[in-house]
């Protein structure tokens, strides 16, 4: 999400990524213009502030020409994102089927949230019950991007946090 920021055009972004440097290697960013039209924007600078993140781009230089972009989407080339060996883009995981240790299907990942010390992942089996699952080694055992799996062996209790979605209906 952007924001304008100061004076100058900076745009004061919150991010999934953990650093500047994501950006920095794309060098390039595009952003959702109001019009629903994607812009290409060059990277000038990025650097962290105040748990989030200050981006100049290229010709984007006065608050007037940022607010423009307030609440657009930020996108980079998916070409540009690198990670370490054990380590998935929340878009890998969405739709996931999860199942349990024992074979037990609990549902598909349809949501992940970020939590400051672990992601959580909102696991929902066909909006009859939902379970908060933590990103953690000790109740993740595998994930299988190719057959869209993940394999969990849950701490005591946490399935018993899961709820029974209930919709909601109109007032008339």
């Amino acid at each position: 999400m952007l924001r304008p920021h100061g004076v100058r055009g900076l745009l004061k972004i919150s991010s999934y990524a953990e650093s500047e440097f994501t950006f920095r290697r794309a060098g390039i960013v595009y952003l959702g213009a109001p019009e629903g039209e994607i812009e290409r924007w060059e990277l000038l600078s990025i650097k962290p502030h105040k748990g989030h993140f200050l981006m100049e781009l290229k010709g984007l230089h006065t608050r007037e020409k940022a607010e423009k972009y307030s609440n657009a989407d930020i996108y980079i080339e998916k070409g540009s994102l690198v990670k370490e060996e054990g380590e998935f883009f929340w878009f890998e995981l969405m739709g996931l089927e999860v199942y349990l240790v024992t074979g037990e299907y609990l549902g598909k990942i349809v949501e992940i949230m970020a939590t400051g010390s672990n992601d959580v992942y909102v696991v929902q089996e066909e909006e009859k019950k939902e379970y908060l699952i933590p990103a953690i080694e000790e109740v993740v055992k595998e994930v299988d991007i190719k057959a869209k799996k993940m394999i969990i062996e849950p701490l005591e209790g946490l399935l018993e946090l899961g709820r029974t979605l209930v919709k909601k209906r109109k007032a008339k």
